[in-house]
């Protein structure tokens, strides 16, 4: 009778561990979900930021480029492009993201205030957003994408081949930071980059058609 007895009893004794063990896993696989979620939203922030420098700085490049064939003509636009850019995105972000930091900490008094007690200093700031480093993320993403027309009209004399060459540039990059921004945020990668593409390159060939008939009416 006691040999028969000792499996159940360790049976018994086993089934709390099981449970243990799936709750651990489960807290795991949540804490992982959650990392990345919280990762993924600065990361997809840095591709359309990347994204929006890219069909800012090659659409006002084509502007230019449809209007004057000279190279330092539309190197200069897509360089005032980046940087007028940059700086618009960084203040923009600081001026957001001080204002969401202005009203969390405002909402973290009142709920101090309301618990009637105190609490770590390092423990609050640990989590509140960044201005500066937003502004700084913002600025650079952008520069990152704006960089790409740039580099790709540089060291390309001829005319029509360098509007080819930096359509096929932005064109290729627009692809790759339609699938990153699809990967991070779980989309589906072609539809995301075909989308990507087409609002690019639509961009880019309406503002090239639209300074190309400004220029030819003499305006």
């Amino acid at each position: 009778m006691a040999s028969n007895q000792t499996p159940l009893n360790q049976a018994k004794l086993d089934l709390p561990n099981n449970d243990l063990e799936q709750q651990a896993t489960t807290l795991e696989i949540e804490t992982k979900d959650f990392d990345y979620s919280k990762r993924s939203q600065w990361l997809r922030a840095a591709v359309l930021g990347a994204n929006d420098g890219l069909v800012s700085t090659a659409s006002l490049m084509m502007g230019v480029g449809a209007v004057k064939q000279d190279i330092k003509a539309m190197i200069l636009s897509g360089f005032a492009g980046l940087v007028a850019g940059a700086c618009s995105m960084a203040i923009g972000e600081f001026v957001s993201v001080y204002s969401q930091l202005d009203i969390e900490v405002a909402q973290r008094k009142r709920d101090k205030e309301r618990r009637g007690r105190e609490q770590e200093d390092a423990e609050e700031n640990e989590n509140l957003p960044n201005p500066l480093q937003a502004a700084a993320a913002s600025a650079l993403a952008f520069s990152v994408g704006a960089m790409v027309p740039l580099l790709a009209a540089s060291f390309v004399r001829e005319y029509k081949v360098r509007l080819g060459v930096v359509v096929a540039a932005v064109s290729f990059a627009l692809v790759v930071f339609g699938w990153l921004g699809a990967v991070l945020g779980k989309a589906p990668v072609l539809r995301s980059s075909l989308r990507v593409l087409l609002g690019g390159l639509v961009a880019m060939a309406i503002t090239f058609g639209l300074t190309k008939l400004l220029g030819s009416s003499g305006l």
